[in-house]
């Protein structure tokens, strides 16, 4: 009943449960059977995902609702990730997988049914507490959901490892990284198909994709998969973990992904829109632009072992590395805040040059940003408490939503009342992002985790050290030789999730071999 890991940093997938999810004893009799149904539904779902993003973005947009409005109703969304992430967990040990996919999948038909209510002769207030409120319901369907998804792999190999099956689990992840984006240009394509039923038409193909996955989901799946065989996981337990490292890499990775936040869920879609300040682009190419985006990052973030870590001697990577790729991400915040801010391009509305400005800059944190979220994601594995996985990693899966939520809320505010010029409402929000990835990188360095020390290809930045407080000799070579392992076994892309994979993925959890 202990979870087994392999390098997230090698290209072989990790298993790790959710929090409060222990081993469970129950395995089906044929393991490609549930693996399908609950990728297929997760994967769909996650078209879903993504759009209803968008389809309340801009209709929000459409109708003269501000940046800070539109961040309010995103809101419970994000907070229903903080509180559904520890939940779910302790849902699944006891009720099992089919309960907790089925009711995400169904919370997710109430959620974008209620949208479906949205009254155009309502005030602002009335309009932000029922959206709100529905986006509460797909942010608790979002992490229902994505509990089979993180851990029916596990649950469906036997102990001896099946090459074949990790495999496929890298691909349903390249698959889930790229759907996130394609549900994001699906949902502004959707709503700008027609100016009168183009929102409802857009909320009808998606509830459509949601019909297609629960059937496979009532009738395919044993009432008993993942329900545990040992008492679960406490809430306290889950919350108020001793691993000093593994806190310290949470709130790090709080401020990271609040550093994307800041700028990316709404100012960014507003200022692409805006015609006045901004790009004035068509809906659909607003949602294409976050699509490309989410898939770069999530195809970047699965091959960033071969690409960068490797080539460079940082595997395994430790505190150093992910501090390292932290700051790398202050020089591109800091470029485009000062253009927006400054620039003659951005002051005299040089539509051309602005839009050359943001997707190089976009695309450079886009590559930056997935580093290290891959980083993060080795890190997590490796300071978790070997049996402890699950009970240690709580704060951990918090921390995502809880940036998201900062971010979200922040961008808001900065982009609607520092200045009447939305230009330079969007550069604020850039500013405060290279602040936070500067704190991101700032915190992890106090990691207990000297033992390798920093080296970029030839160059070693920072000889290895002896820390008698932090991760052991023992500890350290054991990472080693996991990660060379993992490395040689490699055959394709990690199974890091993505928020986004996310995003993951979700949008950024910790890794598991059906991150999916």
């Amino acid at each position: 009943g202990t979870c087994r890991l392999h390098s997230a940093m090698g290209g072989a997938p990790v298993a790790a449960s959710a929090p409060g999810h222990e081993p469970a004893a129950v395995k089906p009799k044929n393991p490609l059977m549930p693996f399908a149904i609950i990728s297929i539904a997760y994967l769909l779902f996650t078209i879903t995902d993504g759009a209803v993003r968008m389809i309340v973005l801009l209709h929000a947009y459409n109708k003269g609702f501000t940046a800070m409005e539109v961040a309010v109703m995103f809101s419970l969304y994000e907070l229903a990730g903080v509180v559904t992430n520890i939940v779910a967990g302790m849902a699944g040990d006891r009720l099992g997988i089919r309960w907790t996919l089925n009711v995400g999948l169904t919370l997710q038909v109430i959620g974008l049914g209620l949208l479906f209510g949205w009254q155009d002769d309502w005030d602002k207030t009335t309009a932000i507490v029922y959206v709100t409120l529905a986006q509460m319901m797909s942010g608790i369907s979002k992490d229902l959901t994505k509990l089979g998804g993180k851990t029916v792999t596990k649950l469906v190999t036997p102990d001896d490892k099946q090459t074949r099956l990790f495999k496929l689990v890298s691909l349903i992840t390249g698959w889930k990284n790229a759907l996130k984006g394609v549900g994001y240009f699906l949902g502004a394509a959707l709503l700008a198909s027609s100016e009168e039923f183009g929102y409802f038409i857009a909320l009808g193909v998606m509830i459509g994709f949601i019909f297609l996955a629960l059937p496979w989901g009532f009738f395919g799946l044993d009432k008993n998969l993942g329900t545990a065989s040992k008492k679960p996981a406490t809430l306290k337990q889950i919350l108020f973990n001793k691993n000093y490292n593994l806190n310290v890499l949470s709130l790090a990775r709080c401020f990271l992904f609040a550093s994307r936040d800041l700028w990316f869920e709404v100012p960014l879609p507003f200022f692409l829109r805006d015609d006045v300040y901004g790009l004035g682009q068509r809906r659909e190419v607003v949602g294409a632009f976050l699509a490309i985006y989410i898939i770069v990052y999530g195809q970047m973030q699965s091959y960033t072992p071969f690409l960068v870590i490797q080539p460079l001697g940082q595997e395994p990577p430790n505190k150093y590395a992910a501090a390292l790729w932290a700051m790398g991400l202050i020089p591109i915040t800091a470029l485009l805040g000062y253009a927006s801010t400054f620039d003659p391009t951005f002051k005299e509305r040089d539509v051309l040059g602005m839009l050359g400005w943001s997707i190089a800059c976009i695309a450079a944190f886009a590559i930056i940003f997935a580093v290290n979220s891959s980083v993060h994601s080795y890190l997590v594995v490796r300071y978790a408490e070997g049996d402890k996985v699950a009970t240690s990693v709580g704060f951990y899966y918090m921390s995502n939503a809880v940036g998201r939520l900062l971010g979200t809320l922040s961008s808001g505010a900065l982009y609607s009342y520092v200045s009447d010029d939305k230009t330079l409402g969007f550069g604020a929000c850039m500013w405060a992002s290279t602040a936070f990835c500067f704190v991101s990188g700032f915190i992890v360095y106090f990691c207990r985790d000297n033992a390798n020390g920093l080296r970029c290809g030839p160059c070693m930045c920072v000889p290895p050290q002896v820390d008698s407080e932090g991760l052991n000799a023992n500890d350290t070579a054991a990472a080693n030789a996991g990660a060379t392992s993992s490395a040689d076994s490699a055959m394709g892309p990690t199974a890091d999730g993505v928020e986004g994979g996310a995003a993951a993925a979700g949008e950024g959890q910790p890794p598991s071999a059906s991150a999916v």
